[in-house]
């Protein structure tokens, strides 16, 4: 095998070659070192040095314009909790989050001097195994243990307590989420009371279950929705989360559609004639939409009125 070709100085080509790399492997070491440690330098407290951005969702914002909003006064976050499962042969499978993605920032409005915490995603759907149950039973879906859900809610409420946020909402857009966020809420609130915290979590159940899926709204506006095959006993026009044997509503097409008409297939239905559900012609998509938008603040509405009677339970009377 041939040696290495010597260099003059008696070193290898490849010595050599390293030898004069190492200034430039100096400078970027050096470089990053100096990022990092100006990275370090960037303290908690430190002012911002560009005017502020403006969103009503936490995670759009940074550090510091968070901060700069709870010294400001803006206390209060909303976590809302969605899901991802199964809605039969028309709707997304992120449903519950694309109907949040309408309405919470209608309720921030609605409220004031609020901000929105990154939608909880994943929420109990079923058991996994040994064998899958619930929606679980269909593609897609993806469920937690309450156990899970619930340690989930807790970390995310005590790390926006620990940065100053007063009044913590907790909301959901599934059934199924209702009762590990009021495990939540009263253990916190309990715990907060005990240590002589200000910090209360919100449970408001009232967004899901007062006029549940909007369906006296909606019947007001002249939206009635009829299943072909009730249960016996059962009304045609009932509120129900079936009909006709599929797992989606009006209520949550049209809040979807605000988002994304592809979310609820428009093109693909109306390519196949089927752009109507319950017996309500969904077209023209600019009508749904707009019904979406009226049922959001219609929750909205629901919601603030609940979070004002929340405070006076938790507080006696609302905070100034």
């Amino acid at each position: 095998m041939p040696r290495p070709r010597r260099c003059p100085g008696g070193q290898s080509s490849a010595r050599a070659l390293n030898l004069a790399l190492l200034p430039a492997l100096f400078l970027v070491a050096t470089a990053w070192g100096s990022r990092v440690q100006a990275q370090g330098r960037v303290a908690p407290d430190t002012p911002r040095p560009i005017e502020a951005g403006t969103s009503l969702w936490a995670e759009e914002l940074t550090f510091m314009e968070v901060r700069d909003a709870v010294k400001a006064g803006t206390t209060t976050i909303i976590i809302g909790t969605g899901g991802v499962e199964q809605n039969g042969p028309y709707v997304a499978g992120g449903k519950h989050n694309f109907v949040l993605q309408t309405v919470l920032p209608e309720i921030a409005r609605e409220i004031g001097h609020a901000l929105i915490a990154p939608i909880v995603k994943f929420v109990p759907e079923g058991n996994i195994e040994p064998r899958a149950t619930g929606h679980m039973a269909f593609a897609g879906t993806i469920s937690l243990e309450a156990a899970t859900f619930e340690a989930l809610l807790t970390d995310i409420c005590r790390s926006y307590k620990a940065h100053g946020f007063l009044d913590l909402i907790l909301l959901g857009d599934s059934g199924g989420n209702q009762r590990g966020m009021k495990n939540v809420a009263d253990a916190l609130n309990a715990k907060w009371a005990a240590a002589g915290e200000k910090a209360r979590v919100h449970f408001l159940p009232e967004y899901y279950s007062e006029d549940q899926w909007s369906w006296n709204f909606l019947k007001s506006i002249g939206v009635v929705q009829i299943d072909s095959t009730p249960p016996a006993g059962q009304a045609r026009d009932r509120a129900a989360d079936y009909r006709n044997g599929i797992h989606d509503d009006i209520y949550y097409e049209a809040q979807i559609a605000v988002q994304d008409p592809a979310l609820i297939r428009m093109a693909q239905r109306v390519k196949a004639g089927q752009f109507t559900l319950h017996g309500v012609n969904l077209a023209p998509i600019s009508r749904t939409i707009e019904i979406g938008r009226q049922l959001a603040r219609y929750r909205a509405g629901i919601t603030a009125r609940a979070f004002t009677a929340s405070q006076q339970r938790l507080r006696g009377t609302p905070p100034a």
